[in-house]
């Protein structure tokens, strides 16, 4: 599948990479406009440091609305939607009845009766098929996939940067609202909310899939004017792992539970009903068997997914579920599933294709957040 702005990534020269069945630009390593060539490194240091944007047409679109949507949905989702107010989003995770992960997503709350949801790329079908399959409330459920692009404006210039457009919001984190770019009614309603996925200060922008292309080309020459970056998958992974954000399909799985992740904040156990709620409540009373920690290089190593986690005797104790080298710190880290008696600060090795490497146990994240 394609992105609305497919097109315009391969007439700049992007790398282009298969993500979760769509054909997303991972890096843009060639000169732009008046943008010098890129690469990761660029595109992941422009978003510490100035401002980048994103095309993340990829994720999933759901629309549930009807009366009692709020209790529908608060029923199978792990979080708790009562606890936030009309106009804003939360953080939330599909279980399976065993405590697996199906998805984790975020949810934007309208009002008690009109939701939207916005999972990951690869899932979008499956969160969509548990939601027709449980709706016992006569709700309208529609898969908006292919209704809505996706852009993230991300990094400590974000707010300059839509004010250039004159998009002038005020929002806290995880708050929304609708806005008509002025000047551009054509494009319809764009909804704007103050999240990402790259720890720094941000905006996700949401507009009609026919009007993703005009609006991309507006962020794009802005921009450029203000010294900020194209920015693709890449530099997008860098950014979410410095800061420990989970992966699903790496962090989070069908075999990974939300405790175990180190998800446990976004799980209401003390609601009566979600979905996989008996089986985590258990987990919960035994204790995990593992635990999702950092991992930070302390020589030249750079941890890998799927890379055995040593103690000192040699004894594998976990997995590598992420690895990079950080741009910021200019060295590895990583994420790893490992046993949860190991202590933060606990120096441990990882397998290097046959060669150890040495790594210490940290909380992440590994540089300081700037969301808020």
């Amino acid at each position: 599948m394609e992105s609305p702005l497919f097109d315009w990534h391969s007439s700049v020269g992007a790398k282009l990479a298969d993500f979760g069945g769509w054909q997303m630009p991972i890096e843009y390593p060639k000169a732009i406009g008046n943008l010098t060539p890129g690469g990761v490194i660029a595109e992941h240091t422009a978003v510490r440091e100035a401002v980048g944007i994103f095309d993340v047409s990829h994720l999933g679109k759901i629309e549930v609305s009807g009366v009692g949507a709020l209790i529908f949905l608060n029923r199978i989702f792990t979080n708790d939607l009562e606890r936030i107010g009309h106009g804003s989003a939360q953080y939330n995770l599909l279980c399976d009845q065993s405590g697996g992960v199906i998805d984790d997503l975020i949810i934007y709350r309208y009002n008690e009766d009109k939701f939207f949801l916005v999972p990951n790329a690869a899932n979008c079908a499956a969160v969509y098929d548990v939601l027709v399959a449980a709706n016992d409330l006569g709700l309208t459920i529609k898969n908006a996939h292919h209704d809505f692009g996706v852009l993230a404006v991300q990094g400590p210039q974000s707010k300059e940067l839509l004010a250039t457009l004159g998009i002038e919001v005020d929002l806290d984190y995880m708050a929304f609202t609708e806005v008509i770019v002025p000047g551009h009614d054509s494009l319809g309603t764009v909804i704007i909310c103050r999240t990402g996925y790259t720890g720094e200060f941000g905006y996700e922008l949401i507009p009609l899939w026919d009007s993703t292309l005009s609006l991309w080309e507006l962020l794009f020459s802005a921009v450029e004017q203000q010294g900020g970056r194209v920015c693709g998958l890449g530099a997008r992974d860098t950014l979410r792992t410095e800061m420990g954000y989970p992966l699903h399909g790496h962090e989070l799985s069908l075999d990974i539970s939300p405790l175990q992740a180190n998800a446990g904040w976004a799980v209401a156990l003390g609601k009566p009903h979600f979905h996989g709620h008996d089986a985590l409540v258990a987990e919960k009373s035994v204790g995990v068997h593992r635990i999702l920690r950092g991992l930070l290089a302390q020589d030249r190593g750079i941890p890998r997914g799927g890379m055995d986690v040593l103690d000192s005797t040699g004894a594998i104790v976990g997995e590598v579920t992420s690895g990079t080298f950080s741009p910021t710190l200019k060295t590895g880290i990583g994420l790893a599933l490992i046993k949860p008696d190991i202590a933060i600060g606990a120096e441990l090795t990882i397998d290097v294709r046959g060669r150890t490497s040495a790594v210490k146990v940290v909380k992440p994240p590994f540089v300081p957040s700037h969301v808020r």
